[in-house]
């Protein structure tokens, strides 16, 4: 139901916009996450948007470099990413949450998409 796409191959400072669609059902009262997990480690927490798009939510390693926003009309949300770096490397995973605030806890997200490979290469 939740579908991620646009990752790939970037160089070190270039930017990347990853989205993520929902589809079968609407997601436009649930709060929307992005995390990641790199080879050989946990799944981490990279960004969140309120229902309304109106709050966010970002852990220090992406504030500043990480956007999420949503299109509830469409269904989408979406991380634009900037100065990607080496370390940003790993597949990033799109959730829902119906909490309706950002949420940095995995255990608050009931739906999860597939996943979306960023590589940055230095």
């Amino acid at each position: 139901q939740l579908q991620a796409s646009g990752g790939g191959l970037v160089q070190a400072g270039g930017s990347l916009r990853v989205s993520c669609a929902a589809s079968g059902r609407t997601f436009s009262s649930y709060a929307m996450g992005w995390f990641r997990q790199a080879p050989g480690k946990e799944r981490e927490f990279v960004a969140a948007v309120s229902w309304s798009g109106r709050s966010t939510y970002y852990p220090d390693s992406v504030k500043g470099r990480f956007t999420i926003s949503r299109d509830n009309a469409k269904n989408t949300v979406y991380l634009q990413m900037n100065s990607l770096r080496p370390e940003d490397t790993a597949v990033y995973y799109c959730a829902a949450s119906p909490e309706m605030r950002p949420t940095e806890y995995e255990s608050e997200y009931d739906y999860w998409g597939q996943g979306t490979l960023v590589t940055v290469s230095s």
